[in-house]
Formats: structure tokens, C-alpha cells, sequence
């Protein structure tokens, strides 16, 4: 039986995640009020969340392991983020006087996570490199925000903006590009290693 060819599913999971991201910065830096936050639970636990841990298994259809080990990260990430929010929303738990302080934490070990994932984008394209890059600085400012000083907070939230914009820009590149002659968008390749 034949092999068949699988697409690409990274555009998918970096669209997910641009566009869930974008939203959430912006109320992340205060450019929102607080209070319209909620319509990102649903786009996160949606496209943000179950459409990029797709991304993420069809990855590993692919033989990508950076592939796989991030979007389907990533996408169990805000699908935790969703639940946690509605939770919290629907009475269902408490964080009780400690919650910014567990948040801040969650937010750190991501930042962990994310920082060694950057790592691995030393050999990929550069676009991808700098989306990691401003990724894990985020989760860093984010989680300073709550153990710190929530100014931090509000950095991270600008900087989440950059990070989706940069996201958008590759999930734009990797589908314009598969059906254009050549490079329409380019990424900064290296090795000819794609996302």
C-alpha cells in the first residue's frame, strides 16, 4: 500500500496559536479592559487549543519531532488556560490568596519549557527562532507579573502582540509559499530546514 502524503500542518498550529495569542495580548497589556477577556476561552480551548494539538499529532504523522513536541504543547497549554479560566469563572475552584502566585509559577515553567524549545530553533528558520525568542520572554514577563510586579505583566502582553504578529507572518509564509513557484514570504531559512 501506498504512502500518502501528509500536508503540512504547521500554519494550522502557528495560525491557532497567533491569532489565540494576539487576542489574549491585548487584554494581557492593558489595552482591553479585563472584563472582555472571556471571549478568548472559547478561541482558546478551540483554535488555539484543540485545532493546534492536532497540528501537533499530524506533526508526528510527519516525522517532525520539534513539530510535534511544540503544537501539541502548546495546544494542551491553552486548552489548560481555558479550562482554568472557566473553572475559576464557573465557581467550579478556588486558587484562593496563593493564586497569583500559582499562576506565576505555571507561567515560569512554561517559560523553562519554551527557553529550551528556542533552543532547538537554532537550526530551523529564523522566523520561527524569533517567534520562540519572544515567546519565552513573554511567559518570563507574564510570570514576573504575578510574582513581582504586574508591570511586568503588562510588557508581556505587548511583547505577546510581537510574538503573535511573528507567528501569523509563518503560518502565512508556510501556506503562500507551498502553492506560489518559489518564496513569496521568505523566513530566513538555514539548511533548508522548515518549521
Amino acid at each position: 500500500m501506498a504512502d500518502t502524503k501528509i500536508a503540512n500542518p504547521a500554519p494550522l498550529g502557528l495560525a491557532g496559536f497567533a491569532l489565540t495569542t494576539f487576542v489574549l495580548s491585548f487584554y494581557n497589556a492593558g489595552i482591553l479592559p479585563v472584563e472582555g477577556e472571556a471571549i478568548v476561552f472559547s478561541l482558546a480551548f478551540f483554535y488555539g487549543g484543540l485545532a493546534q494539538f492536532m497540528a501537533g499529532m499530524w506533526e508526528f504523522k510527519t516525522g517532525n519531532t520539534f513539530g510535534a513536541t511544540a503544537f501539541t504543547s502548546y495546544g494542551a497549554w491553552w486548552m489548560f488556560f481555558a479550562l482554568l479560566k472557566y473553572s475559576l469563572a464557573l465557581g467550579w475552584i478556588s486558587l484562593g490568596e496563593s493564586g497569583a502566585v500559582s499562576v506565576g509559577l505555571v507561567l515560569m515553567a512554561w517559560a523553562f519549557f519554551t527557553f529550551y524549545m528556542w533552543i532547538g530553533t537554532f537550526k530551523l528558520n529564523r522566523t520561527l527562532w524569533l517567534v520562540f525568542l519572544t515567546l519565552w520572554v513573554t511567559f518570563f514577563l507574564l510570570g514576573l507579573g504575578d510574582l513581582v510586579n504586574p508591570k511586568f505583566g503588562t510588557m508581556g502582553g505587548y511583547l505577546g502582540l510581537v510574538c503573535a504578529a511573528l507567528a501569523w507572518y509563518l503560518s502565512a509564509a508556510e501556506v503562500i509559499n507551498s502553492v506560489s513557484d518559489g518564496t513569496v514570504l521568505p523566513v530566513g531559512e538555514r539548511d533548508n530546514i522548515s518549521a
